[in-house]
């Protein structure tokens, strides 16, 4: 593996593109055997229409891809979606006990005379 690469699915386009590139190497050869001035008709149409077809296939492969890549990022499966709720759960928690410690503490406040008055110039 080369410095720095990284591993992971080969791209639909490097597919197709080695694809052709056989495909074109087995026509070549295929013509390279004829004599010079002679083409065989048949093979030229056998040839054109793999061709054909692995074009065919590779475009409906792409389209595929493209179409499950869309609808992935557009729902929230179902383990983002539970982990959405657990956190909206603990934020909602943590607020009760956030209020339930300030009113310990405001009633702590009032029983020692620490309360903090909205105005403490109130008084005089």
């Amino acid at each position: 593996m080369a410095p720095g690469g990284t591993r992971g699915p080969t791209p639909c386009w490097a597919l197709l593109l080695g694809g052709a590139a056989l495909l074109l190497l087995f026509i070549m050869d295929t013509a390279a055997q004829e004599p010079s001035g002679v083409v065989n008709f048949e093979a030229l149409i056998i040839a054109m229409s793999v061709l054909g077809g692995a074009v065919l296939l590779g475009i409906a492969v792409c389209c595929c891809c493209c179409c499950c890549r869309t609808k992935r990022g557009r729902k929230p499966d179902k383990s983002d979606e539970r982990a959405m709720r657990e956190q909206e759960e603990r934020r909602i928690r943590q607020e009760e006990r956030r209020a339930e410690m300030k009113s310990r503490h405001d009633e702590i406040r009032k029983k020692y005379g620490l309360f903090k008055e909205q105005n403490p110039y109130a008084k005089f």
